[in-house]
């Protein structure tokens, strides 16, 4: 047992000692990395504390047409905005300013009742005000001390209802779209406006540019001490400008011409390229009025519309194709050697015909005789067609259909776009209606009846096809390394003298006694098909689909045109006739006719008498043909075995059989 214990207190102080430097060293370590190894980040975020940043819109690149026109561009108006403050600050500052932007009581409502959703936010007022209302306010600042007045780029298109479609409109984004990966990976903030339809929404990353920021003091609250003092600012990046291949002034002369009670659509293209030279879809919008904010009783208005004029018929609209598809079955029948230009069918039209235990009439009752190809274009034969179907089969119908793509989307760069209806296979029939397909179903489908609900723009795409030199590649607005590289979309495996078997029927529709006889044009050869869509909600479609050139020349524009409820193929033809006349009168620098077809001349009593129909009735010229291995392809798949396929995400249409069709 020791006497003495060991003293503690040289232990005690060691430890205090330690325990001290421990904290002193950690002390030292945290100073050292918030003032040198993360100094500018805490300062950096200590600025943001005092300041705020007030976004500069960058403008969004400008939009032209294939000649250089503006479709849409930029232009200077002002922003103004109320400062965060007290709730009858706020509506004293609003009636205030309203008899300076027009502003309602029912407007003042509108934005107190935003303003008290979001509090500490600035309250904006209008992001469209003119140079004239913000220099009145400015004038007048020390009325407003607690408003702030920003310029910033409004959209605006020349071409307003004409391009609605086409151009889309420009909104505020919303709180879903701001979840999207495209969007935050670009940094997109509330408020930002962006592409909601058309080409703005497709390039929407590419017209976008760059937001820049106004920088402002606030105090601890977060309000803005001084809104005309600018701490900082970063400057904006404006977005890249698109060149399309549209046609301005064949678009606003389509939106001139196409009847404002009548619905409908068109779609022109540069035969064999993709194209697109007009797409129009009636009743239209003004996409001037949806920029920054679309009042709501303006959306409300469109969107309850029973004429549905935010519907781009072009793309988003099927129609059964009706008697335009007579020259697709021609096609497939010519592609697979059955029948040639001056090929006749072993039962004569006589209004009618018996097959499989259906019997199925022709639109003329006392029937057309015996016809060769040719004359059952022109004369839009149903019992013709009906046994090139029979011909053709439903298998092999529904596979060449497949294959040239009427069960599928064009794939144009526009958002929306809708698939076409089409069986692709015998099989589909079981799958869609519950029941087997019976042999006579192939008879609806060759006259383009049944399941066969098409867009305007596929019709106009398949005819650019016919119109070239039977192949296209895919529909496009914008020319990219993609669509400048792009396979054939369509090929329709025809060679010169296979095109030149429909080319014969097309050109006797508006010659002789053809449906479109009235649409011939003076100056130009118009090429087609007109076609009555049958429709269960009312009075039938009327169609035209074709092209037109210089006479000895090749075709220049394939066009196609549908007119809701227009009962018959003639009420589109005019407006087909028309719209490739003032396509072909500017390109080749001929002044303006206003009335360039034959009909319109009978009617205002000068026929052919002022000498333009003298000219020499030469016919168009097909383009250089198809190359060798696409005929020898042609050759092989009329050795294959026959069988269905493709893609697509067509509805289940409703079942129709074979009926009687006027054109």
């Amino acid at each position: 047992m020791k006497l003495f214990q060991a003293d503690t207190r040289q232990r005690r102080t060691l430890g205090a000692m330690f325990a001290v430097s421990f904290i002193i060293a950690t002390l030292l370590t945290a100073f050292f990395h918030t003032q040198v190894v993360a100094g500018e980040q805490y300062a950096k975020r200590s600025e943001e504390n005092r300041l705020r940043g007030i976004p500069i819109p960058a403008p969004r690149g400008t939009i032209l047409d294939r000649n250089g026109e503006v479709v849409a561009t930029s232009i200077t108006s002002y922003s103004i905005a109320v400062l965060p403050g007290d709730s009858s600050l706020i509506k004293a500052t609003l009636n205030d300013l309203a008899p300076f932007l027009g502003l309602s009581a029912e407007n003042v409502d509108d934005l107190m009742a935003r303003r008290n959703r979001r509090q500490h936010d600035l309250l904006e007022v209008t992001d469209r005000a003119t140079f004239s209302q913000a220099a009145a306010i400015e004038e007048r600042r020390a009325a407003f001390p607690n408003l702030m007045v920003v310029e910033r780029p409004q959209r605006y298109y020349p071409g307003g209802a004409a391009v609605g479609h086409i151009s889309g409109y420009v909104t505020e984004i919303t709180k879903e779209q701001l979840e999207q990966p495209e969007y935050r990976q670009a940094d997109y903030k509330q408020g930002r406006l962006i592409g909601q339809a058309g080409i703005e929404k497709q390039y929407e990353l590419t017209l976008a540019g760059r937001d820049g920021a106004r920088f402002v003091e606030v105090d601890a609250k977060g309000r803005v001490v001084d809104p005309r003092s600018t701490v900082g600012a970063t400057a904006p990046v404006s977005g890249n400008s698109l060149r399309l291949t549209l046609d301005l002034k064949l678009q606003e002369y389509t939106h001139e011409i196409f009847p404002d009670t009548m619905k409908g659509a068109v779609v022109a293209m540069v035969p064999s390229t993709g194209e697109i030279l007009a797409m129009y879809s009636n009743p239209t919008y003004d996409p001037n009025d949806f920029v920054g904010r679309i009042p709501t009783r303006l959306w409300g208005a469109l969107t309850t519309d029973p004429d549905k004029p935010m519907l781009n018929r072009t793309i988003t609209a099927r129609y059964p194709p009706a008697s335009t598809f007579k020259t697709i079955t021609a096609a497939i029948g010519v592609q697979r050697g059955l029948v040639t230009q001056t090929t006749h069918m072993p039962i004569s039209c006589t209004g009618g015909m018996a097959y499989a235990g259906r019997y199925s009439r022709c639109w003329y009752r006392a029937g057309h005789g015996s016809l060769d190809l040719a004359g059952a274009i022109e004369n839009s034969c149903n019992v013709y067609f009906y046994q090139l179907g029979i011909r053709i089969g439903l298998a092999e119908l529904a596979r060449a259909g497949v294959r040239l793509g009427f069960a599928e989307r064009t794939g144009i760069d526009l958002p929306g776009e809708l698939s076409g209806t089409f069986p692709k296979g015998v099989a589909w029939y079981k799958e869609y209606f519950g029941t087997e397909a019976v042999p006579s179903d192939v008879m609806s489908l060759s006259i383009g009846q049944g399941p066969n609900d098409q867009t305007p723009l596929r019709m106009a795409y398949v005819y650019s096809a016919i119109a070239g030199n039977g192949t296209a590649p895919p529909p496009h607005l914008v020319v990219t390394d993609s669509t400048r590289n792009a396979a054939p979309g369509i090929d329709l495996g025809l060679d010169a003298k296979g095109l030149e078997a429909l080319w014969e029927g097309l050109r006797l529709v508006t010659e002789q006694d053809g449906t479109a006889l009235q649409s011939s044009l003076a100056r130009y050869k118009l090429y087609g098909k007109t076609g009555t869509a049958q429709n269960s909600q009312g009075p039938d479609h009327g169609w035209f689909a074709g092209f037109a050139g210089t006479p000895g020349g090749s075709p220049e524009i394939a066009i196609a045109v549908i007119v809701e409820h227009g009962l018959h193929g003639d009420a589109a033809a005019p407006l087909a006739a028309k719209i490739a006349n003032y396509y072909l009168d500017r390109k080749h620098g001929h002044p303006f006719d206003p009335q360039p077809t034959l009909g319109e001349r009978w009617r205002a009593g000068r026929g052919g008498t002022d000498g333009q129909w003298d000219t020499p009735n030469r016919r168009l010229v097909p383009p250089v043909g198809p190359s060798a291995s696409t005929r020898e392809r042609g050759r092989q798949e009329r050795n294959e075995r026959r069988g269905t396929g493709g893609t697509g995400d067509a509805e289940a249409p409703k079942r129709e059989s074979a009926t009687a069709e006027t054109d």
